[in-house]
């Protein structure tokens, strides 16, 4: 089989892959701005796409909460990109909801990850006052993916490869609740 031949028997699945990305979640071009990517996460979690602004946040869940999402392939970084002018009006934004943390190796979405404007406040501090000293707005600064993992909450974690499966956001109070009983504390 060629590669033109390839791509035909493929393409009609992507054009699914695209119709259910255009109809459910407003999405329109799974190719473009990680919007494949996107749609994967939406799905997963049970949050829907803020189409819009793009200074706007990304997605909203059934309580009306809104959330700024972010997405890291490991394979090319270990870090995740913000905003390429950051800014007192964006920080104080991003003070304002939970964060969700997508980690890919490549196109397999392997973690998902919510973090807390408390969670984040280091970061936060650290660009406000980067901010304040230069008047100058920050050039994309980044969130390891180190700290992601060390102070965020695991929302979803799949092998390379497998089924996804639904991992909806859920409040603090369930995830402090389910912590505890990762830890052993509840046992």
């Amino acid at each position: 089989m060629d590669n033109i031949e390839k791509l035909n028997n493929l393409f009609p699945h992507i054009r699914e892959y695209q119709k259910l990305a255009s109809e459910l979640y407003s999405i329109n071009d799974v190719f473009q701005d990680n919007g494949g990517k996107l749609l994967q996460v939406l799905m997963i979690t049970g949050l829907q796409n803020l189409d819009g602004s793009r200074e706007g946040n990304d997605a909203v869940d059934s309580e009306g909460n809104e959330y700024e999402l972010k997405s890291v392939n490991i394979n090319l970084t270990q870090s995740f990109s913000t905003n390429h002018h950051l800014n007192q009006h964006i920080i104080d934004k991003y003070r304002k909801v939970d964060w969700i943390f997508a980690v890919y190796k490549d196109i397999e979405l392997v973690e998902i990850y919510k973090m807390t404007p408390e969670m984040i406040e280091p970061y936060y501090t650290k660009w406000e006052t980067q901010y304040k000293t230069t008047g100058k707005d920050i050039n994309n600064p980044k969130i390891p993916l180190k700290f992601v993992r060390e102070n965020g909450i695991e929302i979803y974690k799949n092998k390379e490869g497998a089924d996804f499966f639904y991992a909806p956001i859920i409040n603090d109070k369930e995830h402090i609740e389910l912590n505890k009983i990762k830890q052993g504390e509840l046992f």
